[in-house]
């Protein structure tokens, strides 16, 4: 019995599913454990929300374009998977960005780490804040630290430290662009827990912003640093993009049983009795009926909620909503265009009631993405509470886009081409509690069916890398279980 192959069903086929499988299938052989894998996913493609579009000379990305450099486990995994040296950082040329106010560019102050200023000089004279929403902000150096332990929304502990001038122009934009979400509505210990800790160690988050921008070293692991190329860039990518991620997984996991275009309806536990060892049975969509001694749902937690209407924490996992953003990718002849583009882009404020949320200056924030003489833009649309767009049909998107890039940077040129992608349900919005609510959930899941793990961006992270993160840290798991 000790020779049978465990079986080990994943049930969603994006970057953590993947991971996960990767991870599982790695753990697994270093202990000697024969092992069957399976992945069920809903879509025809493996992959999740990251799509590069390789066009001409031109890399596109239509999902995520990139990832947080010092995030230690997409590095780790790129080593194991022997892609290291692709991947590539932004631009050294192009470290300026913009925040859209009162319908103008103002750059963004330098000094700022996730929208907190660190450098009081540089602060004191952007035209962004008012000189009484400045001085505001300043007494978050006097201010009292928080001694309610309990959780609260980000927007509502910037507010509290900054004042509701720093929260509303300078780091609702920059903080939403991770969540597509309303800071007012997020978790403060779900999102950025750092901020928390900040505050408890040196009360002032501006002073413990400064002093840990100080201290940070190049960051990784104690026995594994960073490569030069992260540490010398904030975001990275792939030169061929990010599915060159994507790719490699599915190679390395070239034994597992891909099962793609059926999801999952049922997950029924088989009898103790009649099976000497822990198991399930898994009733795809298409009728067909798979055994497996452990589940991993690497779905959407609205989904799990759906499998498990017996559990009632589990059934708490619906109050983690998820918003729907689009993309509009246009490109275009550098001659036809008069803008400058001297940076990575710009983002808008949600008080501005742009049409667009932001725009990347892709070709000038990324050199291997597009030809010398062509320019790559890409306009976000869509986040929290914004989703009017979703009854507009792909052209009308993409005129309102153009329409706005005229008015804002002055590009009145028709695109070589453009292309709009919809990501309905793309981006998770972690409420206040979610660290309790998910952690409930996958309390009673263990408790009334040992052998099923939740996981995914729903649950602890939205980046690429903490989806990896989470696939390892949940291979882990499996591992322990069947040992």
């Amino acid at each position: 019995m000790e020779r049978t192959p465990k079986k080990v069903t994943i049930v969603g086929g994006g970057i953590t599913g993947l991971s996960t499988a990767f991870y599982v299938k790695k753990k697994f052989a270093e202990q000697g454990i024969p092992v069957e894998i399976s992945i069920v996913e809903k879509d025809p493609r493996l992959g999740g929300k990251i799509q590069t579009w390789l066009r001409d000379e031109f890399v596109i990305e239509r999902g995520p374009d990139s990832f947080l450099a010092r995030k230690f486990p997409i590095i780790k995994i790129s080593r194991e998977l022997g892609i290291e040296d692709q991947l590539t950082a932004t631009n050294p040329k192009a470290k300026k960005n913009y925040i859209l106010h009162k319908g103008n560019f103002h750059l963004m102050p330098p000094g700022l780490i996730l929208g907190i200023p660190t450098k009081m000089t540089p602060f004191m004279k952007t035209g962004l804040i008012s000189l009484s929403g400045k001085l505001r902000a300043g007494m978050d150096l006097i201010l009292p630290r928080r001694t309610d332990s309990s959780d609260e929304t980000l927007g509502g502990f910037l507010s509290r430290r900054l004042g509701k001038q720093v929260a509303e122009n300078i780091a609702e934009p920059l903080l939403s662009g991770i969540y597509a979400g309303n800071p007012n509505d997020l978790s403060l210990k779900a999102t950025f827990p750092q901020f928390r800790g900040i505050e408890k160690k040196y009360r002032s988050l501006i002073l413990g912003m400064a002093s840990s921008r100080k201290q940070a070293p190049a960051n990784g692991t104690s026995t594994q640093p960073l490569p030069k190329i992260a540490q010398n860039s904030m975001f990275l990518t792939y030169k061929k993009g990010l599915n060159t991620l994507v790719d490699a997984l599915v190679k390395e996991l070239d034994d597992v049983n891909l099962i793609t275009e059926q999801s999952v309806t049922n997950i029924t536990q088989i009898d103790s009795k009649k099976s000497k060892m822990n198991s399930y049975e898994i009733k795809l969509s298409n009728g067909e009926i798979i055994e497996s001694n452990v589940v991993i749902l690497a779905i959407p937690p609205h989904l799990t909620a759906d499998l498990f209407r017996d559990l009632e924490q589990v059934q708490q996992l619906k109050k983690i909503k998820y918003a729907s953003v689009a993309n509009v990718i246009m490109a275009f002849d550098k001659k036809d265009i008069d803008h400058n583009l001297d940076g990575s882009g710009f983002v808008i404020p949600r008080k501005e009631g742009r049409f667009i949320t932001a725009c990347t200056w892709t070709s000038s924030k990324w050199l291997h993405t597009a030809p010398k003489d062509k320019v790559l833009l890409r306009c976000y649309v869509g986040r929290s509470g914004e989703e009017a767009w979703k009854q507009l049909d792909d052209e009308q998107i993409a005129e309102k886009v153009r329409q706005e890039i005229d008015d804002l940077m002055g590009i009145k040129a028709t695109p070589i081409f453009h292309k709009v992608t919809r990501l309905y349900n793309s981006m998770p919005q972690y409420p206040v509690e979610h660290l309790k609510i998910i952690g409930d959930a996958r309390k009673q899941c263990t408790e009334q069916y040992p052998g099923i793990f939740l996981t995914g961006a729903g649950y602890e992270g939205v980046g690429i890398p903490d989806c990896i993160g989470q696939g390892e840290k949940t291979a882990e798991q499996v591992l322990q279980f069947i040992q």
